[in-house]
């Protein structure tokens, strides 16, 4: 149990990676699709952490490190759309997470070929279970 001075009470909790660098082939043009290139993926994955904070438990958290294999493996498949790539690491998120209520997800190109000076391209997307998937009382 935590030990407070006074009462407290948790009014919201995520669990977020922040910048994970990885190379993929993503991209509508074909050097991209074949060389690919660098991608920075951020998300935030909202759940309710109570029994995390008080009971130091593994089991009452979203492990970060599956996340990060999600992002991964799905960044592992080509795609032209970021927006389609999006869509699948937050469907496998979800389905492998059942206490997941709600995910922001960002994912950047990093200095993409469009002919300007860019530090990156991004889509930045907000998901939520919907109201028919079954949420956990806890992760």
């Amino acid at each position: 149990m935590v030990a407070t001075t006074k009462p407290m009470k948790l009014t919201s909790s995520r669990v977020v990676l922040e910048k994970v660098r990885l190379h993929a082939a993503h991209g509508v043009m074909p050097q991209e699709q074949k060389v690919g290139g660098e991608f920075e993926v951020s998300l935030s994955v909202g759940c309710e952490l109570a029994k995390a904070v008080e009971t130091d438990d593994l089991r009452y958290t979203i492990n970060y490190a599956r996340l990060y294999e999600i992002v991964r493996q799905e960044m592992l498949i080509p795609s032209k759309l970021l927006e389609h790539v999006a869509g699948r690491i937050a469907s496998n998120i979800f389905r492998s997470f059942p206490e997941a209520a709600l995910l922001d997800l960002k994912i950047t190109k990093v200095n993409p070929p469009m002919g300007a000076h860019c530090d990156g391209a991004s889509v930045v997307m907000s998901f939520e279970r919907t109201p028919d998937d079954s949420l956990a009382e806890s992760c």
